[in-house]
Parts: structure tokens; sequence; C-alpha cells
């Protein structure tokens, strides 16, 4: 028995005759083509292609210095990379920044420090005194091919680099690094 004289029978008619056939159509050839495109690999048919042929390209995160360039120019000092935790500010926008002294500057670089950890490679030549704030902090500074590695005494002014060391000359800041 046609699947019209059945519905027709169990008292569906007309229209909604119409309506099953047609939602019964579509699901076949939903499936039809399905079965093709799975078949067609392996015969030589038609395959289904997927609507990109390429995967979007992947975002890398360099962790570069946003607009290093122009604060180069700008401060004399070229801030390289870092993991977004140490960032130059100014000194009156945040509160017990890290600040960085320098000879030929008449203010302090200062940084706003955030997170459990913290870490910023640049170069500051000429770094004689860092101000800790409430973080464990680290600088790293080179001074004839070598690097010094000086602890930074927290909330209060650590003498670095020719002011710890008046013997070597001007030491370069390459790298902050802070922990809680």
């Amino acid at each position: 028995m046609s699947v019209k004289r059945l519905l027709t029978k169990r008292g569906v008619a007309g229209a909604g005759v119409r309506r099953v056939l047609g939602v019964t159509a579509v699901a076949a050839a939903v499936a039809g083509l399905l079965a093709m495109g799975s078949a067609g690999g392996q015969d030589g048919g038609a395959a289904v292609a997927p609507v990109a042929d390429e995967a979007p390209g992947y975002a890398v995160e360099t962790f570069d210095y946003p607009q290093a360039d122009r604060i180069l120019q700008e401060r004399g000092i070229l801030l390289k990379r870092g993991d977004g935790h140490i960032v130059l500010t100014d000194c009156g926008s945040v509160e017990n920044p890290l600040q960085v002294w320098a000879t030929g500057h008449t203010t302090p670089f200062c940084f706003r420090v955030t997170g459990d950890e913290g870490y910023l490679a640049l170069e500051m030549p000429a770094v004689y005194a860092v101000r800790g704030n409430d973080y464990q902090s680290q600088v790293d500074m080179t001074v004839g091919g070598e690097e010094r590695t000086f602890d930074i005494t927290q909330n209060t002014w650590t003498p670095v680099g020719q002011t710890a060391d008046p013997e070597s000359g001007p030491h370069t800041l390459v790298e902050i690094r802070t922990s809680k």
C-alpha cells in the first residue's frame, strides 16, 4: 500500500498528506546526497568538499612590546618583549609603580606591575637605581659583555649598576622579572 493511501485511510487528507510527503522527499534527498558524498571518494564519484578549502591562519603571539619604536624615539629606551604584566606608564598614573632611574634623565621610568608574575626584556642604558614596589623583583644588567643580576628591595630604593659597582662603569638594564 502506498504512503498516500495509508495516510488517507488513517484520516490524514489533502494538504496534510502533501506536507508529510514533501518532508519525506526532502529527507530522502538529503540522505541520498550524504550517501553519494561518502561513497564518492571510494568509486571516483563527486566527493563532498568542505566549504573552506584552507583552515584559517594561526595567530602567533611574539610578545613584542607595542609601539616600541615610538617609545625608543621619544624616551630613549628600547622595550623589546614581555608577558604584558610589566608595562611602561606615567609615574602618577598608578599607585606604587616600579621606578627605574637612569643617568641623563630628570625623572624615573615607571612601570605598572600586575598579575602573579611579570617579565619584560628591554635595553635601558646607564641605570643606577630601582625603587621596588609590593612585588619581589630582580633586574638583569650588562656591563662590558658581562651580565649581573640585582635583587630589588620591596618598597625602597636599591642601588644597581654603577651605583652598586662604581669601578665597572655604566650598566644597561636588559630584563625585569617580578613575582608575588
